[in-house]
């Protein structure tokens, strides 16, 4: 379609470009338009094809304009920006400055490109991967802690006080100025003395009971506790034990592997074996990952469309919001005022474009993309997660072209950094564990380009 483009605006990554389109070009078009709905449309007095082009306009005039407009738009933006091999980081904004009939288009397209990005030489990039094995002592503890899980507590036959570590089953009613209060009452509550289950001083105040017995116990709710109408206020339980229960010995035996699911003993080590590497190997990985990012990031120097940091940014800071707000939030917050936080976040948001754009690029570049078995093992990965409704999860993905698109997004990434890391030099350190699953630097960095969740992710 014929127009008139000129460039206004070309500041950094921003360009602004005026664009004309005769009213002749657009009256044709609505005349066409117009003469296409007269050939099927009818009116009263009027056979198909025979009503006047004045009566059409006066019907359906306003709605053809609009879709002429519509229309117009989107062929001359794209037009526009396509001759000028403009590639937008994000929707252009359409500013109309001038449009009625008989007269010319007139409007302004705002945007912002993308930025031209060099990958450098990835033989350059020296990094470290860390790796540690499940030693023994590891697996002893485990296997030691799934036998403490699967201890059975049976009623204690003797006359004897309660100790800690002992199950008691009770029955409880809770007031507050002698009126209970909802979620205070139970019956047949088996609490574990010392599990740390109630607030605290109620199990400490259990300790030396026997069945049969009441106890008045009277504890202070924290002022930080979750219930409002409870939170820092003198609470009076009146308790009966009913029944003392005290674990057996945790066995360690054949029996305990069958009750998992496996054969024996030896394959239940091996089990607990693999599954501790696996999360050594996903830590070793996050670790590299980070070590990556922040060498990449040093390593490029480009500017990043300002759209896209404040979108970024923006999910961000609704997030961090949120944990503000919570239970944690002066945890959190750390003695900074919103103006500080959002200042670090900005920066963390930047980063994280900064790293997108690049192996975005590094991926176009070297044709890396996702393919429908990746798509597919990632798919039966989240069916996992939610054993009994895998249908219902299979037929949301289906559905939902958006959920599929979350999906792409770290597996490219991934894809991405193992094209680098087979570049990269890259060596390899064996550690012991906790080195391993150390911070190396809390506050800072990164494991996930765009997937993080606080500030030291970017």
């Amino acid at each position: 379609m014929p127009m008139q483009v000129t460039e206004t605006l070309s500041e950094g990554l921003k360009r602004e470009l005026k664009v004309v389109v005769s009213s002749t070009e657009i009256q044709e078009q609505v005349q066409a338009k117009l003469n296409e709905i007269g050939r099927t449309v009818r009116l009263p007095g009027f056979r198909p094809g025979k009503a006047p082009i004045s009566l059409l306009k006066q019907r359906f005039g306003r709605a053809v304009m609009g879709e002429v407009l519509e229309n117009t738009l989107k062929e001359t933006s794209e037009k526009a920006l396509d001759e000028r091999g403009f590639k937008p980081a994000m929707q252009p904004e359409v500013d109309i400055e001038s449009f009625e009939e008989q007269k010319d288009l007139e409007y302004t397209l705002k945007l912002e490109i993308m930025p031209e990005i060099q990958p450098i030489d990835f033989s350059q990039i020296k990094v470290e991967r860390l790796v540690a094995e499940a030693d023994e002592k590891s697996i002893d503890e485990t296997v030691e802690r799934l036998a403490a899980q699967n201890r059975q507590a049976k009623k204690v036959e003797e006359d004897r006080e309660a100790r800690e570590g002992d199950v008691l089953v009770i029955d409880f009613v809770g007031k507050i100025d002698g009126e209970a209060f909802a979620g205070g009452t139970a019956s047949g509550y088996e609490l574990e003395l010392g599990g740390g289950a109630f607030i605290p001083g109620f199990e400490d105040q259990l300790v030396g009971a026997k069945a049969g017995e009441h106890r008045e116990v009277t504890v202070k709710f924290p002022e930080e506790y979750g219930a409002e109408h409870l939170a820092g206020k003198e609470a009076v339980f009146e308790v009966d034990v009913t029944e003392i229960r005290e674990y057996e010995p945790a066995v360690i035996d054949d029996e305990l592997a069958k009750s998992m699911g496996l054969e024996s003993l030896e394959e239940l080590r091996k089990s607990i074996k693999e599954r501790i590497e696996s999360e050594y190997a996903a830590a070793g990985r996050n670790r590299i990952k980070r070590t990556l990012f922040d060498q990449l990031e040093k390593a490029h120097d480009f500017p990043v469309p300002a759209g896209l940091v404040e979108q970024e940014f923006q999910g961000i800071w609704a997030q961090v919001k949120q944990q503000l707000e919570g239970e944690q939030g002066d945890e959190l917050r750390e003695g900074k005022a919103d103006e500080e936080l959002e200042a670090e976040y900005r920066k963390v948001a930047e980063r994280r474009v900064k790293l997108g754009l690049l192996l975005a690029e590094v991926g176009r570049l070297n044709n890396i993309s996702v393919n429908q078995d990746d798509l597919n093992q990632a798919i039966r990965a989240q069916l996992a997660r939610f054993p009994g409704q895998e249908q219902q999860v299979y037929e949301f993905y289906q559905k939902n072209p958006s959920a599929i698109a979350q999906l792409q997004a770290p597996i490219l990434e991934d894809k991405v950094v193992d094209f680098i890391l087979e570049l990269a030099d890259v060596t390899e350190n064996k550690v012991a564990p906790e080195e391993l699953l150390r911070d190396p630097d809390e506050g800072e960095g990164d494991s996930n380009a765009g997937a993080g969740q606080d500030k030291s992710e970017g």
